[in-house]
């Protein structure tokens, strides 16, 4: 399973890379959102982890291109981010945010979120009987 890590921080970028890595993930990071949102189109990514504050395109800017575009609807997003309140939680949702974490983040519920999004996902790939 591939992740795809946007984020500007790139102490917390470096920290989710490796945490994911040691979880077995193929993981590839991009720092800002314009080459987040490229490289999750092209790459097709399982499942992008998101900060929300980025120059340039926010990580919602992202999220909401994303599910505007066909080869975007189907990968999973988690937002990272330190926006904690209710109304940016809902928003993130609104847009098409799979889950939502806040910073700062315990490693441990980081990858467990990370395995439960892409077990969603892996259940959705496998063809059923009533397709062969």
């Amino acid at each position: 399973m591939k992740v795809l890590v946007v984020e500007d921080d790139l102490d917390i970028q470096e920290l989710v890379v490796s945490l994911l890595s040691r979880a077995g993930y193929g993981v590839v990071a991009e720092n800002n959102g314009e080459s987040g949102l490229a490289a999750a189109l092209t790459q097709q990514p399982d499942l992008v982890v998101l900060d929300w504050m980025m120059p340039g395109l926010t990580g919602l800017e992202v999220c909401r291109a994303m599910r505007a575009d066909p080869r975007g609807k189907t990968i999973a997003v988690l937002m990272l981010t330190s926006k904690a309140q209710e109304a940016d939680i809902d928003q993130a949702f609104t847009v098409g945010a799979d889950d939502y974490m806040v910073k700062p983040f315990r490693g441990r519920e980081l990858v467990s979120r990370v395995n439960a999004l892409t077990a969603k996902a892996r259940r959705f790939e496998t063809p059923s009987a009533e397709e062969h």
